[in-house]
């Protein structure tokens, strides 16, 4: 279902992805679909619990798609959940109000406790809500899939859950280098069936989440991040070659060049833009924020990430308590032509 030439879409941010400089950057938002809108809250209650929501086709579509009724953002989400893959390699994971908790493996037993897993079945739900979002779009509005990448997903395996040191994980990582390769090597291999779903439901792009990629010093960047990318990039671009992949190595700084994503504005223009497009980077607390120091951040971004392609987002995601109306503003700043 996807487009077979980006280059020919009539969707901004297909056609950006592809290389082309439009007059105005193309813009999403990561966790658009959130607590900040009052009619996701609906949604969430009743559903009666974050995973449900995930898993229930009708309502994650619904979630999907509410910021593009309001807003008009050129491209919707899926709303979905990068822990839905520890789920059913068999991790327990339940949303609290301080985030996710799982039942944290270790080097010793974690291996064992990992299950194969029949993700086209066990998350077909996933599917379902793709394939309701896709028919609902305009035809200038893409549809994004996205899965954890595959170091960000085992931080949260090993830690159980939002870490602040990442002890137990880098610990594992330097000094069992073997085992902890294993846990990758069967994350990838479940990430890759992730996405592929995702795909077959009707996604025209996905994104990697490497949210704690800035936590490693940079050869265990090399290995942890960089590599097992590049496997799950290299089996897609293999089987769906007309599928832009964009990453997010948060916190990469100056290794980013190796990994090729959006960086401090000044170094995306210098050293990336002219190889791959880029996206990003507004602190979320400035669209929180709204008003002058958000209208000047925002055009100090497009000028100077302008001049190539270029498709606006945050730096992370949309903070819980974001006033809507600023999200509003954002896009009728973006509405207008360099």
């Amino acid at each position: 279902m996807a487009e077979t030439d980006p280059q020919r879409s009539t969707k901004p941010l297909l056609r950006t992805l592809a290389g082309e400089m439009l007059a105005r950057p193309p813009w999403w938002l990561m966790r658009q679909a959130g607590r900040y809108l009052p009619e996701y809250r609906a949604v969430r209650e009743q559903a009666g619990d974050f995973v449900s929501l995930c898993l229930t086709p009708k309502l994650a579509a619904e979630v999907t798609l509410q910021p593009i009724r309001r807003f008009g953002m050129d491209a919707a989400i899926l709303f979905s959940d990068i822990l839905l893959v520890p789920r059913v390699l068999g991790q327990p994971l339940a949303y609290e109000a301080d985030g996710p908790h799982l039942s944290p493996i270790d080097d010793t037993t974690g291996l064992r406790e990992i299950q194969k897993a029949d993700i086209p079945l066990e998350l077909a739900p996933v599917g379902e809500a793709a394939q309701r979002v896709r028919g609902a779009l305009s035809d200038e509005t893409a549809l994004i899939g996205f899965a954890g990448a595959p170091w960000t997903v085992a931080t949260y395996m090993v830690e159980g859950g939002v870490s602040r040191d990442f002890l137990r994980v880098k610990t594992w990582a330097f000094r069992d280098s073997g085992r902890f390769g294993a846990l990758i090597g069967r994350i990838v291999e479940a990430t890759l069936a992730f996405l592929e779903l995702q795909i077959a439901g009707g996604v025209e792009v996905v994104q990697l989440f490497d949210s704690w990629a800035g936590v490693l010093p940079a050869d265990h960047f090399e290995r942890w991040v960089i590599t097992p990318t590049r496997q799950i990039v290299g089996e897609l671009k293999r089987h769906h070659p007309e599928i832009p992949v964009i990453g997010f190595p948060r916190g990469a700084g100056l290794m980013i060049e190796r990994y090729v994503a959006a960086v401090p504005p000044w170094y995306a223009r210098d050293a990336l833009q002219s190889r791959v497009p880029v996206q990003g980077n507004l602190d979320p607390v400035l669209l929180r924020s709204g008003g002058t120091a958000m209208r000047d951040a925002v055009e100090a971004l497009r000028g100077t990430l302008g001049a190539g392609p270029y498709v606006f987002n945050l730096g992370h995601g949309v903070l819980p308590d974001t006033p809507p109306e600023h999200v509003a503003e954002l896009g009728q700043i973006l509405s207008k032509p360099s």
